[in-house]
């Protein structure tokens, strides 16, 4: 028997495993479903069922997702106690690794499958034949579906060593998916996982962890495959709490999007900075020097003032009814109010209630002042008790209350801020200590749609403003609830046809109101909706979530007001950073990790670095460190490892060009250079890259970006810039 026909026997026992699996888990859902009666549920039923049904299909979706390469290796490895013995070689034990865990119960679960997470599985990553891990042999199985397709066999160690390698440049597994046509969304690198890739997937860091490589050399696979990883490891935690990937458009977030359920993990949310904040889609274009001012620290102060500009005092004195009498409030008094709410360093909208007390406080006194003052010079007549009588008065006058809306109003994100970039004299005041060129270049047009830039000055302003009470105002809501509920039971009480004293002696018993059936709290239990979305959903749509992991890609991009944005959802600061500063396009991106950490955690972070390029082959990696030398010239560039045979062409300007027929081509210009990081094509056109170069101060970066997006060939159209 072949060495395919005795995988494909393997693979054909673990596929029946699996389909049995899926068909007991089906069965069950069923069952579930039919297990609580309609017509009158039990609230804790309900619950049980809702847990088990909603586990259920989370179950079922690994499941039918781990089917998508179920297997794609074994190892051959020294054991002292091997679970699965290799005929011949009782000293080995034969584990085979692929995207989920399968055993077998009825032998004192035996592991068929193991999870490529799992540390038993680590050395089919690790080993070399300098490093061999133990393993003898390493075997790399190709599917198609649920057919083996080939086998590819590596000797690590033993009498072998060294058979079946080619290097790593060689016609291995990796090479062979690397030279595979693109298909405009992003694979998985779960079977090729090389071992300083790996080392950064399951690093135990639990704080801030950034990973530097330059183009080609995995960063965004790795990211996605140690979220994979700690939803493995950690999943209690992260299950409860969410992960958040941010990604630089949503052309990237598509491209990557179909890695984690390929993985096996679903219920990640997927954003980019610009729709951090609920609500907000910004896509409005910005000029460079607007969008390095918004995305600068400075608006941290610009903003505050922008609020503190709502906090107004009265020009002159205002005139007050009450009753027969008016009191005057002075700009001292209000001004007396706004200080001691200042102080309280609450957030604007929770200030309104200090200052709100102060100013009735200093109202009511007025007013005792002029109504218990003794004509004959001794001590006011008012009690305290009166006195805070006549607070509660005040308190509830119309106009106190429009006072203290004019004073200090009730404010929005949405309403400061457009209500500062929009007036240039909102931005005079707020922007007082800039020149000229930061406030002009801050204005815009009334009714202006957002930009991507906004989310970040929106979310800032969120914590200066402040935002509802979730806790609060769901407590008020199932007050409210339960009132209803009673005020349900009473009408029902209250138009009862039947009279007890018209019973008489028909019934000798008592008969049941709606009160003896059921209470107003639980009929207000039986109408609640219950939750079920999934956390990420819930996630996505709650401005204060806090995220158990966060990962950013092209973390370089991000401005000092996004890293804010970034960090907030990150209380604990765990977190994957994954970029490269040679590649920062923004004008108020990262220049360098240290400083751009230093904030938030200090030195305390962790530094990966990949040095080995698997992308981009040889020919067009002599263009990009060219590039590269301009941008920074004691940077060293990643190894690239694959020669395409193909030399990088160069037409003059204004040529035209053939498209290959096979695989994915992308024409790269000045008016898409910024859409493209993170992607990768079969075929690169660059286009005018003197353009490219002048359009920016990030221009030679972008340069960089356009020219190593290429896995085959580049095509260079006009010269290069000197």
């Amino acid at each position: 028997m072949s060495e395919i026909a005795k995988e494909q026997a393997y693979v054909d026992d673990l596929f029946a495993r699996l389909d049995e699996e899926v068909s007991t888990a089906n069965e069950r859902l069923r069952q579930v479903q039919l297990e609580v009666d309609p017509a009158n549920p039990d609230a804790d039923a309900l619950i049980r069922r809702e847990t088990e049904y909603h586990a259920l299909n989370s179950k079922l979706d690994r499941l039918n997702l781990a089917q998508l390469g179920l297997v794609f290796g074994r190892i051959d490895i020294d054991s002292d106690d091997p679970e699965n013995p290799v005929p011949g070689h009782p000293e080995l034990d034969r584990r085979y690794i692929g995207r989920m865990g399968l055993d077998v119960r009825e032998e004192g679960y035996r592991t068929l499958l193991l999870d490529w997470r799992v540390p038993m599985a680590r050395p089919f990553y690790l080993a070399t034949t300098a490093q061999p891990e133990g393993v003898t042999l390493r075997r790399h199985i190709r599917t198609k579906g649920r057919e083996v397709t080939g086998v590819d066999d590596e000797w690590l160690s033993g009498e072998h060593a060294g058979e079946g390698l080619e290097g790593v440049g060689g016609e291995s597994a990796l090479v062979a998916a690397m030279k595979a046509a693109r298909t405009g969304h992003m694979k998985s690198i779960v079977e090729t996982i090389q071992r300083e890739q790996d080392l950064i997937i399951r690093d135990e860091t639990r704080g801030v962890m950034v990973v530097e490589g330059g183009p080609g050399t995995g960063k965004t696979a790795v990211a996605l495959h140690r979220v994979a990883y700690l939803l493995y490891t950690a999943r209690e935690q992260l299950t409860k709490s969410g992960v958040l990937i941010v990604g630089p458009n949503r052309t990237f977030l598509d491209y990557i999007s179909r890695v984690l359920p390929e993985l096996g993990e679903t219920g990640v949310v997927l954003s980019t900075v610009g729709d951090l904040y609920p609500g907000v889609h910004g896509a409005a274009p910005e000029s460079l020097l607007t969008r390095e001012i918004k995305g600068s620290e400075e608006m941290v102060t610009i903003l505050r003032e922008a609020v503190r500009a709502h906090q107004t005092l009265p020009d002159a004195p205002v005139e007050l009814p009450h009753g027969s009498l008016r009191l005057l409030v002075d700009a001292a008094m209000v001004k007396a109010a706004r200080t001691r709410a200042r102080r309280s360093r609450r957030p604007h909208n929770e200030a309104r209630a200090v200052f709100a007390e102060h100013l009735i406080e200093l109202l009511a006194a007025q007013l005792a002042k002029r109504i218990g003052e003794d004509p004959l010079g001794g001590a006011n007549l008012l009690s305290r008790a009166d006195i805070d009588q006549l607070h509660d008065d005040l308190a509830e006058e119309p106009g106190v209350e429009k006072l203290i809306e004019e004073f200090w109003p009730e404010l929005s994100p949405e309403g400061v801020l457009r209500g500062l970039l929009e007036d240039a004299a909102a931005i005079d005041v707020a922007a007082a200590g800039y020149d000229d060129e930061t406030r002009e270049a801050l204005w815009r047009p009334e009714g202006s749609a957002w930009a991507a830039s906004d989310a970040a000055l929106l979310d800032e302003l969120a914590v200066l403003v402040g935002l509802p009470d979730e806790e609060k105002a769901e407590a008020q809501s199932w007050d409210e609830q339960i009132e209803d509920a009673q005020d349900a039971l009473d009408i029902l009480e209250s138009s009862a046809s039947v009279d007890d004293d018209d019973l008489g002696d028909i019934f000798d018993a008592e008969h049941l109101a709606a009160t003896d059936v059921i209470s107003a709290k639980e009929l207000a239990t039986r109408q609640l909706v219950r939750d079920s979305r999934s956390t990420a959903e819930r996630a996505r749509a709650d401005l204060q979530w806090a995220y158990g992991h966060v990962i950013v890609d092209e973390a370089q991009e991000l401005s000092p007001m996004e890293w804010r944005m970034v960090f907030r959802r990150s209380p604990a600061r765990w977190m994957t950073l994954v970029g490269d500063t040679a590649q920062t396009g923004s004008p108020a991106g990262v220049d360098t990790w240290a400083a751009t950490m230093e904030p938030y955690v200090g030195t305390r972070f962790r530094h990966h670095e990949l040095t080995v390029n698997y992308r981009t082959p040889v020919e067009i990696m002599e263009v990009a460190n060219a590039v590269l030398a301009r941008i920074d010239p004691d940077a060293t560039p990643a190894v690239a490892i694959r020669e395409s045979g193909v030399p990088v062409r160069f037409l003059p300007a204004g040529s035209s060009w053939e498209t290959p027929a096979e695989g994915l081509t992308k024409v790269i210009d000045v008016s898409n250079v910024t859409e493209i990081k993170g992607l990768e094509f079969d075929h690169v056109v660059v286009v005018d890259p003197k353009q490219i170069v002048e359009a920016s101060p990030q221009g030679w970066q972008d340069l960089y970006v356009a020219v190593t997006r290429a896995t085959q060939t580049l095509t260079v159209v006009g010269e290069l810039p000197e």
